[in-house]
């Protein structure tokens, strides 16, 4: 990769929980831990989680930063793609997970998409172009 060469390469995530956030993020939206270690400070405790590419942006939840987090938690929301948001929809309906938006919204550009809540309030979009 060249220093010109751009991408987004993690999204922090402030948990309380950081077991129940992992849960969460691998039964329901399907993502997989590909780490897990304590910070050189000693107190927070990282999870590194994505879909098991190599050069992937990952998502990474952070506990033991700030317990006073505000009910949206400190990202509002970052999305995944999917290749069906029809089926994805569905599959995701059969969990217990708490959906903010009741139906698949479509934009004028056609890229449709469909929000749910993670256990700490934060947004998760499933996003089709």
């Amino acid at each position: 990769m060249t220093a010109t060469q751009k991408r987004v390469d993690h999204v922090g995530v402030i948990v309380k929980d950081i077991a129940q956030t992992i849960r969460f993020y691998t039964e329901i939206v399907g993502l997989e831990v590909k780490g897990r270690i304590t910070h050189t400070n000693g107190v927070f405790q990282l999870a590194f989680l994505g879909f098991g590419g190599s050069d992937e942006t990952e998502i990474e939840i952070i506990q033991g930063y700030n317990d006073n987090l505000p009910t949206e938690g400190k990202v509002h929301h970052f999305a995944i793609t999917v290749p069906d948001i029809e089926a994805e929809f569905h599959r995701v309906r059969q969990t217990d997970a708490t959906f903010i938006d009741q139906e698949i919204t479509t934009l004028p550009n056609g890229c449709r998409y469909f929000f749910i809540a993670g256990p700490e309030g934060e947004w998760i979009e499933f996003f089709q172009r």
